[in-house]
């Protein structure tokens, strides 16, 4: 019988879905008969995790981002992986905003997690693994009943479960 099982809470956005929602944006922005002559551009810095959105104003950024979410939540992609920065005057009257991907769990984040799994007074150890949470017990269900109660719970980031295993 198992001694130890374990689960990983992570957050990460697949960028090869974030690729293919930006070029699909910019297929549709560029056949809009609204969007068409704005010379709307995405750039996709995958390195850094942050997209770029410049058009010819703020209506039209706005336009363009929204059509930006509706094609990433077709791919799977959450909405609550983006911070959205503040939209900013550009060269040429144009407007700008940048948004933030989320990858990883920040430290804060990770902290929150684990004081919110020890408050619940499960019979589980919490620990930050550089991005990621590892959440370990030795009752399968109990780890079951922390899942569903950070499900729950809403810290303002998304969430996945990963490498649940018996050791």
């Amino acid at each position: 019988m198992a001694k130890e099982n374990s689960f990983d809470i992570v957050s990460n956005v697949n960028l090869q879905e974030v690729s293919n929602a930006v070029q699909q944006t910019l297929k549709e922005v560029g056949t809009r008969y609204d969007l068409k002559d704005s010379h709307s551009r995405i750039e996709l810095n995958e390195k850094d995790h942050k997209l770029l959105l410049e058009s010819a104003d703020e209506f039209k950024l706005k336009a363009v981002a929204e059509v930006l979410h509706q094609k990433l939540v077709k791919r799977g992609v959450p909405l609550r992986a983006l911070s959205p920065g503040k939209i900013e005057p550009a060269a040429g009257g144009r407007a700008r905003q940048e948004i933030d991907i989320q990858q990883g769990i920040s430290a804060d984040k990770a902290r929150e997690i684990v004081r919110y799994i020890k408050d619940t007074k499960k019979k589980v150890q919490a620990s930050i693994q550089s991005d990621s949470v590892r959440v370990a017990g030795k009752d399968r269900d109990t780890l079951q009943e922390v899942i569903a109660l950070l499900k729950q719970h809403d810290f303002g980031i998304d969430m996945q479960f990963a490498n649940y295993r018996s050791l």
